[in-house]
């Protein structure tokens, strides 16, 4: 195997996103990534054996770059809005972070190591959403229903959104997040009546 050029995996990762963008998921080869970052093919392979591979780190990437960006912001409605306008932009259907997501999803059903860094992924999510939940709110604004649960309740919304908008053309994505913030206002009052 060739040995890497001095390059980094981030630039490789950064190269990849370029190339989704540029080509879509089905022309999207490491060859590509290659191209675009100006290396050699095997230094792709060195930092990254396989396609799939290569692809959850840009998953990863992509949601460790959102959830920094979030955590960022120090008032919390600044935080439900970031955030909000950070999973709506994830859901267009002319992102790709979704329809890599789902790629991954499916692959996963049948390669054990996928669908492991898969679930590496959400359990990351689903622990920064109950951290956030945990700054807004003091306790859950229903009884019975803890905050981690909140948490990966919010995360499959959204999972379960970016599905229907890239399925359908008829999903009123903006309606729909603007109502998910009432929502969310909604439930942060319920939190705060409580004693």
């Amino acid at each position: 195997m060739a040995k890497p050029n001095i390059i980094n995996r981030q630039v490789l990762i950064d190269a990849a996103k370029l190339c989704l963008v540029e080509k879509g998921i089905e022309k999207f080869t490491l060859k590509a990534v290659a191209e675009e970052a100006g290396v050699t093919q095997g230094t792709v392979y060195y930092h990254f054996r396989t396609k799939e591979q290569l692809l959850l780190d840009l998953v990863k990437d992509i949601c460790d770059h959102s959830w920094n960006d979030i955590a960022q912001q120090q008032n919390h409605e600044n935080i439900v809005k970031y955030a909000l306008e950070s999973a709506k932009n994830r859901s267009s259907d002319e992102a790709f972070f979704h329809q890599l997501f789902f790629t991954l999803t499916v692959a996963s059903f049948q390669n054990e190591k996928i669908r492991e860094q898969l679930a590496e992924v959400l359990q990351a999510e689903n622990k920064a959403l109950f951290q956030h939940l945990s700054k807004i709110w003091r306790q859950s604004p229903i009884e019975g229903v803890s905050l981690e649960t909140w948490g990966v309740f919010f995360n499959a919304l959204i999972d379960g959104l970016a599905i229907q908008n890239l399925i359908s053309k008829n999903v009123q994505i903006e309606t729909f997040f603007e109502e998910l913030e009432q929502l969310f206002i909604g439930l942060t009052k319920l939190s705060a009546n409580k004693k």
